[in-house]
């Protein structure tokens, strides 16, 4: 029978634990991890374009019936407008009155020397009501948006 020493004894040890590990292989692949994200920053806000709708408020404009006009608000207190009332062309600026977040005024003019003018007040960036009047006294109420 042989006796074992200390030194024989731990030499063993370590050539059973360094046989006896085990490696594992994932069956599957891991999850990639994700690269940087990319943070677009915002821009600036873009205008926002509408209808209005023109309805007669005199004799004069009656004859005119209903009219249809698109508004585009930069938001930022100005906007641009056109319409066509009895075969002209109406194309102008509107801009916020001074002081005034809501209300304001338009002015177009007409590709055959006529003109508009318009005061409105916005309840939001696409809602409001105003009054606009031709160059010839023709009246009409105005409804801002839907």
């Amino acid at each position: 029978m042989m006796i074992a020493t200390p030194s024989k004894l731990l030499a063993a040890l370590v050539a059973t634990a360094a046989l006896s590990g085990c490696y594992v292989v994932p069956l599957q692949p891991g999850p990639i991890p994700a690269g940087p994200t990319a943070v677009v920053p915002a821009g600036p806000p873009q205008p926002l374009s509408f209808m209005a709708r023109l309805y007669p408020a005199n004799d004069l404009a009656s004859g005119y019936g209903m009219v249809g006009a698109v508004v585009t608000n930069d938001l930022n207190g100005r906007g641009h407008f056109s319409t066509a009332i009895g075969g002209e062309s109406f194309t102008g600026e509107a801009t916020r009155l001074a002081g005034s977040p809501r209300e304001g005024v338009a002015n177009g003019a007409g590709n055959r020397g006529g003109y508009i003018n318009c005061r409105y007040t916005m309840n939001s960036p696409t809602l409001g009501t105003g009054t606009c009047r031709l160059s010839n006294g023709a009246s009409f109420t105005m409804h801002v948006g839907s």
